[in-house]
């Protein structure tokens, strides 16, 4: 437990001497919040990965109710992003998704059944029962 927060404490330090590139917005966590459990979670597996530091979190067209969360490692934010830091996470959404994302908590749980990373959408007026996937 030591070392994950060992860990933890260090991405967040990293996370606030990070400057903006240009052309990427400052977002803060009213559009998206990360939990420290799924912080801590996403800060071993970018050091595990080695993909890049930042979770690029989109919103897509798909799933059972018609849009679906799309999560991955980025090198870079590209033109026009908004990077939000939360829980030690550099979390990447393009203007779009930020549309649906408003409000939305990343949270993860390690359990053996229903576990993983699971997304809390106040914006959502149905969702699949899965988690992955949503409607407006």
């Amino acid at each position: 437990m030591v070392a994950a927060v060992s860990i933890l404490t260090s991405a967040i330090f990293m996370v606030e001497a990070l400057e903006i590139p240009e052309g990427v917005r400052e977002g803060n966590e009213k559009l998206v919040l990360v939990t420290p459990a799924a912080g801590a979670k996403l800060s071993a597996l970018t050091e595990r990965e080695q993909k890049g530091d930042y979770l690029r979190v989109k919103i897509t067209g798909g799933g059972c109710n018609g849009l679906s969360y799309k999560m991955k490692f980025v090198a870079a934010p590209k033109r026009g992003d908004i990077l939000v830091r939360s829980s030690g996470a550099l979390i990447l959404v393009d203007t779009k998704s930020a549309l649906y994302l408003k409000g939305t908590e990343l949270d993860y749980s390690d359990k053996m059944v229903g576990g993983g990373f699971k997304f809390s959408n106040p914006n959502a007026k149905s969702s699949c029962s899965c988690g992955e996937s949503f409607s407006i």
